[in-house]
């Protein structure tokens, strides 16, 4: 397996501690004679390497990964053991299992002396790793600027030479964060708006990496901030993907085009509210991003922030006005997804904006059948209360009226102080005054639709379940009373006479005409 050069820490800690990349020891095909000699080279050790050579071990022994004394001595920056090392002609050219050896070592790790010990020993300066690194490559990736600086000047090698995988030194600075040697190779004329292999300019290397200093200084030096890699992402997409807020300010400011989609069609938005980004969401919002903008399977943010269950991004999305009916390639809404979910607070908050609940999907199920589906009780509900919330703002043709101020819109179950009476009194009327039919005339006398009836008879079954579901009939319908100003014993009293239920009407009012409900109101 090829290591990630990109990941120095790993690189360096499997020359200091020993072991290889899946764990395995470097060492168990040596002998403990050359085990020994080749942990002095990394402990910088003279004396036990001249001791093990004194015992006839090999001066080029190798590990299983191919690594050599000298390689340990050069990556563990030990000059005496280099010099020990070359005087008894160790060779200098061997390369490890990563194409890597002693010269290109000394550049990744800095060591400028030992890089000059090793050209006089006849180093090959034009010597490649695996991925194509030479060891201008690697001294520009890990920011060592005396050693650019001399192989600019005395190495002979090919210095405008990219890797494998299209990458420049410049690249590799702005990958990895490395101010001082970007503005280095700029000085000495080795700054690119090439792009590599997978169509990233250094701009987007940085920006992909979260490192803003260098990112304001490309902006300063470069004018193309809109350029697309092989997927068609953006430096400021980039940005936003890492979750690098700097960078994407930044970006910004200089006026990268935010609108521009990838292939996936996942626009910035959508990743910020993926991972329920508020901060990212903001400023995107704020800059003016369509937020109505669908991917591929037609999601727009607002179902991916209610898909992933954030809150705080769906209100965001709501708040600034985003279109909450826009449908997914299920034909669904973002009230499906959260009644599917179970998610109260994202119903409510779907419900205030005046979502569609007459939107149906592929399978022909409206929210509120979705939410009975699933056996939300709950989320039923509350849907059935919106449902007739929304059918008398067009019954009275203002779809601003404001609900009164003693009873404030919500479509969550009512546990106010204000209601507890009235609450107290339908319940025992559902559970011990009502007939088991009784509570589906009623619903039909107070416009409850057919679905809506169905719903609340979908959840809870056997012989007494009738209660229940009375119970949760006349606590929606008591919501919609209190919500449009009306007088609920009135219309209670009405409705049991209209169902033949006079005596109980007559029984209601005597009990109720006592009670204190926000309206202060009696029948007599």
């Amino acid at each position: 397996m090829q290591p990630s050069f990109g990941n120095m820490k790993e690189f360096v800690e499997s020359f200091v501690k020993g072991p290889s990349r899946d764990g395995s020891s470097q060492m168990e095909i040596l002998l403990p004679a050359e085990k020994e000699f080749l942990n002095a080279a990394k402990s910088n050790d003279i004396n036990t390497l001249s001791r093990c050579l004194n015992m006839k071990v090999q001066i080029n022994v190798k590990t299983e990964l191919g690594r050599t004394a000298l390689q340990y001595a050069v990556a563990n920056m030990n000059e005496n053991a280099v010099t020990f090392l070359l005087k008894h002609n160790a060779v200098v050219d061997i390369k490890d299992k990563y194409g890597m050896n002693a010269f290109l070592l000394a550049a990744w790790f800095g060591h400028l002396s030992i890089l000059k010990m090793l050209i006089e020993k006849g180093a090959d300066q034009k010597s490649k790793n695996e991925e194509g690194m030479n060891a201008f490559h690697c001294a520009a990736q890990n920011n060592h600027n005396s050693v650019v600086q001399y192989i600019v000047k005395e190495a002979q090698l090919d210095l405008n030479k990219s890797t494998e995988k299209g990458k420049k030194p410049y690249h590799l600075a702005a990958e990895n964060g490395h101010l001082e040697m970007v503005k280095t190779l700029a000085e000495f004329e080795y700054a690119t708006q090439e792009k590599d292999k997978e169509g990233n300019t250094p701009l987007h290397l940085a920006g992909k990496n979260g490192h803003a200093a260098v990112v304001e200084e490309l902006l300063r030096e470069w004018n193309l901030i809109d350029e697309e890699n092989e997927e068609g992402e953006t430096a400021f997409y980039l940005a936003v993907v890492g979750n690098h807020q700097e960078c994407v300010q930044l970006l910004l400011e200089a006026g990268s085009d935010i609108d521009i989609l990838p292939k996936t069609n996942l626009s910035p938005l959508h990743i910020a509210t993926e991972r329920g980004d508020t901060s990212i969401a903001s400023i995107l919002i704020n800059a003016g991003i369509n937020c109505n903008v669908q991917n591929n399977k037609k999601e727009t943010p607002l179902h991916l922030a209610v898909k992933n269950r954030h809150t705080s991004v769906a209100q965001l999305l709501v708040e600034s006005k985003c279109d909450v009916n826009i449908v997914d390639e299920r034909n669904q809404n973002p009230l499906h997804l959260a009644a599917e979910l179970g998610r109260t607070d994202l119903v409510e908050l779907l419900l205030k904006a005046d979502i569609d609940l007459k939107q149906k999907d592929k399978q022909g199920k409206t929210p509120l059948g979705v939410a009975a589906r699933v056996n939300h009780i709950i989320i039923v509900d509350m849907i059935i209360k919106a449902e007739r919330y929304s059918a008398w703002k067009e019954e009275v043709q203002d779809s601003s009226v404001i609900p009164p101020r003693s009873y404030p819109l919500s479509f969550k179950p009512d546990h106010t102080t204000e209601t507890s009476q009235l609450r107290v009194a339908i319940w025992s009327l559902a559970n011990h005054q009502l007939k088991p039919k009784d509570w589906k005339k009623l619903a039909v006398q107070w416009n409850f639709t057919e679905e809506q009836i169905k719903g609340i008879g979908e959840q809870w079954t056997g012989s007494k379940s009738y209660r229940e579901h009375g119970h949760r009939m006349l606590l929606i319908w008591l919501h919609g009373i209190l919500l449009t100003g009306k007088n609920p014993v009135k219309d209670l009293y009405e409705g049991l006479i209209n169902i033949e239920q006079r005596n109980l009407a007559e029984k209601i009012r005597k009990e109720i005409n006592g009670v204190q409900s926000p309206q202060k109101c009696s029948i007599s």
